[in-house]
Protein backbone atom coordinates (compact mmCIF):
# COMPACT_ATOMS: atom_id res chain seq x y z
CA UNK A 1 0.00 0.00 0.00
CA UNK A 2 1.27 3.40 -0.94
CA UNK A 3 1.31 6.07 1.73
CA UNK A 4 0.28 9.67 1.11
CA UNK A 5 3.93 10.67 1.55
CA UNK A 6 4.98 8.29 -1.25
CA UNK A 7 2.27 9.72 -3.49
CA UNK A 8 3.30 13.29 -2.64
CA UNK A 9 6.90 12.52 -3.58
CA UNK A 10 5.95 11.45 -7.11
CA UNK A 11 5.60 14.13 -9.76
CA UNK A 12 2.16 14.21 -11.33
CA UNK A 13 1.90 13.73 -15.08
CA UNK A 14 -0.27 16.00 -17.22
CA UNK A 15 -3.42 14.37 -18.54
CA UNK A 16 -5.31 17.47 -19.77
CA UNK A 17 -3.19 20.61 -20.29
CA UNK A 18 -4.35 24.00 -19.04
CA UNK A 19 -5.03 25.42 -22.54
CA UNK A 20 -7.24 22.46 -23.46
CA UNK A 21 -9.12 22.79 -20.15
CA UNK A 22 -9.78 26.49 -20.67
CA UNK A 23 -10.92 25.93 -24.26
CA UNK A 24 -13.42 23.29 -23.15
CA UNK A 25 -14.68 25.47 -20.27
CA UNK A 26 -15.38 28.24 -22.80
CA UNK A 27 -17.24 25.78 -25.06
CA UNK A 28 -19.34 24.49 -22.15
CA UNK A 29 -20.22 28.07 -21.16
CA UNK A 30 -21.35 28.76 -24.74
CA UNK A 31 -23.58 25.64 -24.69
CA UNK A 32 -25.15 26.68 -21.38
CA UNK A 33 -25.71 30.28 -22.52
CA UNK A 34 -27.38 29.00 -25.69
CA UNK A 35 -29.71 26.72 -23.69
CA UNK A 36 -30.55 29.27 -20.95
CA UNK A 37 -30.66 32.52 -22.94
CA UNK A 38 -32.76 35.10 -21.11
CA UNK A 39 -33.17 32.97 -17.97
CA UNK A 40 -31.60 33.19 -14.54
CA UNK A 41 -29.89 30.06 -13.29
CA UNK A 42 -28.94 28.84 -9.88
CA UNK A 43 -25.45 27.44 -10.27
CA UNK A 44 -24.57 24.91 -7.56
CA UNK A 45 -20.90 24.14 -6.94
CA UNK A 46 -20.21 20.71 -5.44
CA UNK A 47 -17.45 21.27 -2.91
CA UNK A 48 -14.61 20.94 -2.63
CA UNK A 49 -13.27 19.59 -5.90
CA UNK A 50 -15.40 21.69 -8.27
CA UNK A 51 -14.57 25.16 -6.97
CA UNK A 52 -11.97 26.11 -9.61
CA UNK A 53 -14.00 24.66 -12.50
CA UNK A 54 -17.10 26.40 -11.09
CA UNK A 55 -15.42 29.80 -10.74
CA UNK A 56 -14.04 29.61 -14.29
CA UNK A 57 -17.46 28.60 -15.63
CA UNK A 58 -19.51 31.31 -13.92
CA UNK A 59 -17.09 34.02 -15.07
CA UNK A 60 -17.70 32.92 -18.66
CA UNK A 61 -21.52 32.75 -18.35
CA UNK A 62 -23.16 35.90 -19.66
CA UNK A 63 -26.39 35.12 -17.80
CA UNK A 64 -27.93 36.14 -14.48
CA UNK A 65 -26.42 33.58 -12.08
CA UNK A 66 -27.07 32.92 -8.39
CA UNK A 67 -24.17 30.94 -6.90
CA UNK A 68 -24.75 28.26 -4.29
CA UNK A 69 -22.45 25.71 -2.69
CA UNK A 70 -23.18 22.13 -1.69
CA UNK A 71 -20.62 20.28 0.39
CA UNK A 72 -20.52 16.55 -0.27
CA UNK A 73 -18.14 13.89 0.94
CA UNK A 74 -17.77 10.29 -0.11
CA UNK A 75 -14.02 9.68 -0.43
CA UNK A 76 -12.65 10.62 2.97
CA UNK A 77 -8.89 10.16 2.62
CA UNK A 78 -9.22 7.25 0.22
CA UNK A 79 -8.43 7.18 -3.49
CA UNK A 80 -11.62 5.19 -4.15
CA UNK A 81 -15.19 6.30 -3.48
CA UNK A 82 -16.76 4.75 -0.40
CA UNK A 83 -20.18 4.79 -2.07
CA UNK A 84 -21.63 6.53 1.00
CA UNK A 85 -22.62 10.14 0.32
CA UNK A 86 -22.68 12.69 3.12
CA UNK A 87 -23.94 16.28 2.81
CA UNK A 88 -21.47 18.48 4.70
CA UNK A 89 -22.91 21.88 3.63
CA UNK A 90 -26.39 22.54 2.25
CA UNK A 91 -27.47 25.32 -0.10
CA UNK A 92 -29.44 28.34 1.17
CA UNK A 93 -31.42 29.33 -1.93
CA UNK A 94 -34.92 27.87 -2.45
CA UNK A 95 -34.99 25.94 -5.75
CA UNK A 96 -38.72 25.73 -6.40
CA UNK A 97 -39.53 26.87 -9.96
CA UNK A 98 -35.90 27.88 -10.60
CA UNK A 99 -33.49 26.68 -13.31
CA UNK A 100 -30.67 24.77 -11.63
CA UNK A 101 -27.31 23.57 -12.94
CA UNK A 102 -25.15 21.40 -10.70
CA UNK A 103 -21.40 21.72 -11.34
CA UNK A 104 -19.37 18.63 -10.48
CA UNK A 105 -15.65 18.04 -10.90
CA UNK A 106 -15.76 14.35 -11.72
CA UNK A 107 -18.35 11.62 -12.18
CA UNK A 108 -16.63 8.47 -11.00
CA UNK A 109 -19.13 5.81 -9.89
CA UNK A 110 -22.03 8.18 -10.59
CA UNK A 111 -23.50 7.48 -7.15
CA UNK A 112 -22.73 10.94 -5.73
CA UNK A 113 -24.22 12.88 -8.64
CA UNK A 114 -27.23 10.55 -8.75
CA UNK A 115 -27.84 11.18 -5.04
CA UNK A 116 -27.40 14.95 -5.42
CA UNK A 117 -29.72 15.21 -8.43
CA UNK A 118 -32.39 13.13 -6.68
CA UNK A 119 -32.13 15.23 -3.51
CA UNK A 120 -32.35 18.51 -5.43
CA UNK A 121 -35.25 17.32 -7.66
CA UNK A 122 -37.28 16.90 -4.46
CA UNK A 123 -37.02 20.68 -4.02
CA UNK A 124 -39.11 21.12 -7.21
CA UNK A 125 -36.91 23.19 -9.53
CA UNK A 126 -38.35 24.23 -12.92
CA UNK A 127 -35.41 22.38 -14.48
CA UNK A 128 -32.23 20.73 -13.28
CA UNK A 129 -29.17 19.77 -15.28
CA UNK A 130 -25.62 18.77 -14.48
CA UNK A 131 -22.29 19.99 -15.79
CA UNK A 132 -19.28 17.80 -15.06
CA UNK A 133 -15.69 18.45 -15.98
CA UNK A 134 -14.72 14.76 -16.09
CA UNK A 135 -16.48 11.40 -16.52
CA UNK A 136 -14.84 8.05 -15.83
CA UNK A 137 -17.01 5.87 -18.09
CA UNK A 138 -15.42 2.59 -16.95
CA UNK A 139 -16.26 3.19 -13.27
CA UNK A 140 -19.99 4.00 -13.54
CA UNK A 141 -22.20 2.02 -11.17
CA UNK A 142 -25.42 3.83 -12.07
CA UNK A 143 -27.02 5.08 -15.26
CA UNK A 144 -26.16 8.77 -15.08
CA UNK A 145 -24.59 11.14 -17.54
CA UNK A 146 -23.81 14.84 -17.44
CA UNK A 147 -25.97 17.18 -19.50
CA UNK A 148 -22.81 19.20 -20.14
CA UNK A 149 -19.52 17.29 -20.11
CA UNK A 150 -15.93 18.43 -20.36
CA UNK A 151 -13.95 15.23 -20.94
CA UNK A 152 -14.29 11.46 -20.75
CA UNK A 153 -11.28 9.84 -19.10
CA UNK A 154 -10.13 6.33 -18.18
CA UNK A 155 -9.55 5.05 -14.64
CA UNK A 156 -6.64 7.35 -13.73
CA UNK A 157 -6.81 8.88 -10.27
CA UNK A 158 -6.77 12.52 -11.30
CA UNK A 159 -5.66 15.64 -9.48
CA UNK A 160 -5.38 19.35 -10.17
CA UNK A 161 -7.74 22.14 -11.23
CA UNK A 162 -9.44 21.87 -7.83
CA UNK A 163 -9.28 18.09 -7.50
CA UNK A 164 -7.10 16.84 -4.66
CA UNK A 165 -5.52 13.81 -3.11
CA UNK A 166 -5.35 14.13 0.69
CA UNK A 167 -5.70 17.89 0.36
CA UNK A 168 -2.81 18.28 -2.07
CA UNK A 169 -2.57 19.26 -5.76
CA UNK A 170 -5.78 21.38 -5.98
CA UNK A 171 -3.81 24.37 -7.30
CA UNK A 172 -2.40 22.69 -10.41
CA UNK A 173 -3.63 24.59 -13.50
CA UNK A 174 -4.14 21.33 -15.42
CA UNK A 175 -5.62 17.87 -14.82
CA UNK A 176 -2.86 15.51 -13.85
CA UNK A 177 -2.47 12.02 -12.50
CA UNK A 178 -0.03 10.15 -10.36
CA UNK A 179 1.13 6.73 -11.42
CA UNK A 180 0.51 4.35 -8.54
CA UNK A 181 2.53 1.25 -7.85
CA UNK A 182 0.26 -1.77 -7.74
Amino acid sequence: MQSADDTHAKQPRVLIPEAKLQQRVSELAQEIMHDYKGREIIAICILKGSFIFFSDMIRKLDLPVVCEFLGVSNYGNRAVSSGEVKITLDINEPLENKHVIVFEDIIDSGLTLSYIMSTLRARKPASIKSCALLLKTENLKTNIDADYLGFKIAKEFVIGYGIDFNGRYRGLPHIGYIEHDH
